[in-house]
């Protein structure tokens, strides 16, 4: 049986997390309908939310703050603010920093569920006696007849989210709901039935960049906390065809940017392959050379109680990407995994999630992979 919206002997006390989106304000609509006694919290993310991005875009603004409490109110239940900068900012925009100055590219959205949404957050809600989380995703939680979990893929693949929920481990889906995660309904029949709720968020934007840099130049804000460091552009020849003024300023499979000199001999466009921070080198090549054929994952986290068993599964390997057949088991605590079919542009530091069907078996961080053509990077 699903348990997005679970009905019981008695109500839950639920923790609605608000950001200010549409999303996570019909979510809590629909646990209070559900019958739980829900109260919102808005997660004020930044010392000085001015810095991250504004213009209504649904996550850690100030004007997120008022929506999510105007939502509240129209729902009529209990709001707070709870301040959780501090350690949003060592885990998630420190450890984006870091992942991208040793040349990996991390997902910061991927972080931020695992490291506040529904640990700091999950674990405060708890100590006050709350028994789950309810937030906007779009996933499904499954409860079996042994009384363990699943989480499986949203009805509706076009909106499913539970990529970036792979990193959720048994207990944290034994106190999290995902009110959204049935609804077989498009994005805008979503926004009618806020409207229809008298929910002034339901005409707000989508957020889709990355909260915590204000204005989207993800390459200037490093520089900003990594300073400028000019290096090489070479060749898989190791030719230098052009400078740089930091590797960290690159993600693997990247195209446009890259303000090479001159074309390639067979005037085809070039791509990123690797980026080395040791030598502070970036190395290009064609799009052919991006083909990957098997990667090592390491810090695995089951969706369940058990590791995943060797065998045949499904891999995602970005938020709104499409699935690879794999073999994947675990060796000596690391996950590998080899591609049925070459994938193209896998980059150290995102993650790889695995799917039996459509449930969740867990997430892992690419830490090495295969090139088909090439030696591993």
């Amino acid at each position: 049986m699903t348990e997005n919206l679970p009905r019981t002997a008695r109500p839950l006390r639920v923790l609605a997390a608000m950001s200010g989106g549409v999303d996570s304000a019909v979510a809590a609509a629909r646990a209070v309908e559900a019958g739980h006694d829900v109260t919102g919290v808005h997660l004020a993310l930044s010392a000085n939310p001015q810095s991250f991005r504004t213009g209504a875009r649904g996550c850690c603004t100030i004007e997120d703050s008022r929506d999510a409490r105007r939502a509240a109110d129209v729902i009529g239940i209990p709001f707070y603010v709870w301040d959780l900068a501090e350690r949003f900012r060592e885990d998630v925009v420190d450890d984006f920093v870091a992942e991208y100055e040793a040349g990996r590219t991390p997902n910061p959205c991927l972080r931020c569920n695992e490291k506040i949404k529904f640990a700091a957050l999950l674990d405060k809600a708890l100590a006050l006696g709350f028994d789950a989380v309810c937030t906007g995703h779009y996933a499904t939680v499954v409860l079996n007849e042994d009384g363990s979990r699943e989480l499986h893929r949203a009805s509706d693949m076009a909106k499913d989210q539970s990529y970036v929920l792979g990193v959720l481990d048994e207990r944290q889906l034994a106190h999290a709901l995902f009110p959204l995660g049935d609804t077989l309904t498009t994005k805008e029949e979503i926004r009618a039935e806020a409207e229809e709720r008298g929910l002034a968020v339901a005409k707000k934007p989508d957020s889709h960049d990355i909260c915590f840099i204000a204005d989207g130049d993800t390459q200037g804000f490093l520089a900003n906390r990594l300073g400028k460091a000019e290096g090489d552009i070479v060749d898989e020849t190791g030719e230098k065809v052009g400078t740089h003024e930091g590797a960290f300023g690159f993600t693997i499979g990247q195209r446009k940017g890259l303000r090479i000199g001159h074309p390639a001999a067979d005037g085809k466009p070039r791509y990123v392959l690797d980026i080395s921070p040791v030598d502070n080198t970036v190395t290009v090549g064609p799009v052919e050379a991006l083909d990957v054929s098997a990667l090592t994952a390491i810090r695995p986290r089951w969706c369940g109680s058990t590791a995943a068993a060797p065998g045949t599964y499904t891999a995602q390997l970005r938020a709104h990407g499409g699935e690879s057949e794999v073999f994947a088991e675990l060796v000596d605590g690391e996950l590998r995994v080899s591609f049925t079919e070459p994938v193209r542009g896998v980059a150290p530091g995102q993650a790889i999630v695995l799917y039996d069907g459509t449930r969740v078996v867990g997430s892992a961080t690419i830490a090495t992979t295969t090139r088909a053509t090439a030696a591993s990077v």
